[in-house]
């Protein structure tokens, strides 16, 4: 036999160098942190600042699924809306599962998110639910007798001035936005049904606004289990899994803002963002956080 018949096998590569020749699974990490509004502020969480990055976290190449963080007490019921459908538009077209992941709390629009997910995975101490909706208003009618301040409003249209802190208050009004925050909680409490019908243990007193702790609403089939992030992801892909946050892009020159600094450029805007301030504590207090 010639010895050119006969080929020398290449030597296998030892097994540490196959091991970790191996791709690593990917999964990208979107934290949504704070009340849910349409005002870009800090702490908030918005459509316009969620979609680039969900966009991305979705377009990650190959990515073995998708984790949210949701860590919010609410807030605008379409901002919650629009962010979760963008979530499972998402999904949908990139075919990729979602994980979703709470922490202090996912109550309100933040679980109306949270539900967006294939699965709820929550800390045990998580506050979850709070599936209603709730119009918060004051009047200042004898407030402004005492002052002695003469109110004076036109208006091209009846109910221009409906609910107008200044006014006394009309049953007619308050029915109204009764009527409005009824229909808003049936479009709440359909969207938890199609996401999650088949896994709610009972429908009694689901949807009354009460909220729970993780351990409880997993009796309930509000979540799907108790976890945090890190563990439950190397549980399902392994030690080497990659965990890639997903975080929003900085300016060349963009400093990171400091509480009431770099946002306020005149007065307004400070009392813009004191009263944004006490409106979040008081959206957490909710809870109890």
């Amino acid at each position: 036999m010639n010895a050119t018949d006969t080929a020398t096998p290449t030597p296998a590569a030892p097994w540490y160098m196959r091991a970790y020749a191996r791709p690593r699974p990917v999964v990208p990490v979107v934290r949504l942190q704070g009340a849910i509004s349409p005002e870009a502020r800090p702490n908030r969480i918005n459509i316009a600042s969620a979609e680039p990055l969900l966009t991305a976290a979705f377009r990650t190449p190959d990515a073995v699924a998708v984790a949210i963080v949701v860590n919010s007490p609410g807030g605008s019921a379409v901002q919650s809306r629009l962010i979760a459908k963008l979530i499972r538009d998402l999904a949908d077209e990139h075919d990729k599962k979602v994980l979703v992941f709470t922490e202090d709390a996912a109550a309100s629009g933040g679980y109306f998110i949270a539900t967006a997910g294939d699965e709820i995975i929550a800390d045990p101490s998580s506050i979850v639910g709070s599936i209603g909706v709730i119009a918060s208003l004051f009047g200042f009618v004898e407030a402004i007798e005492k002052l002695g301040i003469e109110r004076r409003l036109y208006t091209a249209g009846r109910n221009k001035s409906t609910l107008d802190p200044f006014l006394p208050e009309k049953k007619a009004e308050v029915d109204r936005l009764k009527q409005v925050t009824t229909d808003i909680h049936e479009i709440f409490i359909d969207w938890v049904k199609e996401r999650r019908g088949d896994k709610l243990t009972t429908e009694t007193d689901l949807f009354t606004g009460e909220f729970w702790t993780a351990r409880r609403a997993l009796e309930l089939g509000i979540v799907d289990g108790l976890g945090d992030l890190h563990a439950t992801l190397r549980d399902r892909f392994g030690n080497r899994v990659r965990i890639k946050p997903i975080r929003p892009k900085r300016g060349l020159f963009q400093l990171p803002r400091l509480p009431f600094t770099g946002a306020a450029t005149d007065a307004g805007d400070l009392t813009g963002a004191v009263i944004a301030a006490i409106e979040d504590r008081l959206a957490w207090s909710r809870f109890g956080l």
